[in-house]
């Protein structure tokens, strides 16, 4: 885990062998859109406190989502829903403009990325260098539990279930097209 200061790398035996800055709680953040909440988005989060003592989650603002539909739930809605989980000590709206900021204000030992966000880890982590943040990035596998773990599923569910006539004869993919 990314550390720094004069005791970088030594383990804390109050924090359960996680690795902190000298004095100072293991901070995670977690980032997502967390359209309509769902198990995967649980056991993500829960997977990430896991890995220290307090979990920032960045919601994705409205306008910064461009890699899948847009929300079906405003932003100010789901950091809401967010911030009520009992896993999550913070929940935060992104910056619309600058990605980094709040990790920069955070300043977190770990960032975590779900097994669905396409991020480039590499680059992720030079950018993060460039910035002067040390903070180690570490991929979360998928839920693999049964049940939904996606808000699309839930959204073609609710069309299938409810609106039958809104669902293609082929078999296509309703959500991805709102």
């Amino acid at each position: 885990m990314g550390c720094c200061g004069a005791n970088a790398g030594e383990k804390d035996p109050e924090n359960q062998g996680k690795v902190s800055k000298p004095g100072k709680p293991v901070k995670v953040v977690a980032t997502g859109t967390f359209d309509i909440l769902h198990q995967g988005h649980i056991y993500y989060l829960t997977e990430s406190k896991k890995l220290g003592d307090e979990l920032h989650v960045i919601v994705a603002r409205d306008a910064n989502v461009k890699h899948k539909p847009k929300p079906v739930v405003p932003e100010h809605q789901r950091v809401f829903m967010v911030g009520a989980l009992k896993t999550v000590d913070y929940a935060h709206l992104g910056n619309v403009g600058d990605m980094f900021r709040l990790i920069e204000e955070i300043d977190p030992d770990i960032i975590t990325i779900g097994f669905n966000q396409y991020f480039d880890i590499e680059k992720l982590k030079v950018d993060l260098k460039k910035r002067g943040l040390r903070a180690d990035v570490v991929k979360i596998g998928a839920f693999e539990g049964d049940g939904f773990s996606s808000s699309r599923e839930i959204m073609n569910n609710i069309l299938k279930e409810r609106c039958p006539g809104f669902m293609k004869k082929d078999g296509g993919d309703p959500a991805q097209k709102a």
